[in-house]
């Protein structure tokens, strides 16, 4: 009887302790998504800018943490005909929002075999382009250039 008391005894202990370093504490988190899709367009060139980041807020206990990671591409394509641009020698264009900006500077030796030009980028833990933004955009092309302003179309 006594070693069935001390075998159920140390059982208990064992459970105890093992129940004890087990128990995590508990983090709360919020994470937002934000998916924007921003169009405008000018006489000669339409833009896209798209949008995609995750805001990540963390409880852990009493502690805040913030994080973000996001990534963008931007689309500038020429509404007219490849013939058009085959003379083009130079293409500078930028575009920026509150936060960030973008440009290239390019230069021909041969005519453009497309009409769309693309840049891509992305952070962690830069800042975010808000929702009712307005992407500025400038377009340069030989002794050509406009300017235009792009919406978020994702409403």
């Amino acid at each position: 009887m006594k070693k069935i008391l001390t075998l159920l005894l140390f059982t208990i202990l064992v459970l105890t302790a093992c129940t004890e370093n087990t128990k995590k504490e508990v983090v709360k988190s919020k994470i937002t998504n934000n998916n924007y899709k921003f169009i405008g367009e000018s006489e000669h060139w339409e833009a896209k800018y798209f949008y995609k980041g995750t805001e990540t807020w963390k409880d852990d206990n009493g502690v805040m943490s913030y994080s973000n990671k996001d990534n963008y591409e931007f689309v500038l394509k020429y509404k007219g005909s490849l013939k058009e641009l085959s003379a083009m020698k130079k293409l500078k264009y930028s575009y920026k929002t509150i936060s960030s900006s973008g440009d290239s500077n390019t230069e021909f030796t041969e005519p453009p075999k497309e009409l769309i030009f693309t840049s891509r980028g992305g952070s962690e833990g830069g800042a975010k382009v808000g929702e009712n933004e307005v992407i500025k955009v400038n377009v340069k092309w030989d002794d050509f250039e406009e300017s235009f302003e792009l919406h978020n179309n994702s409403k």
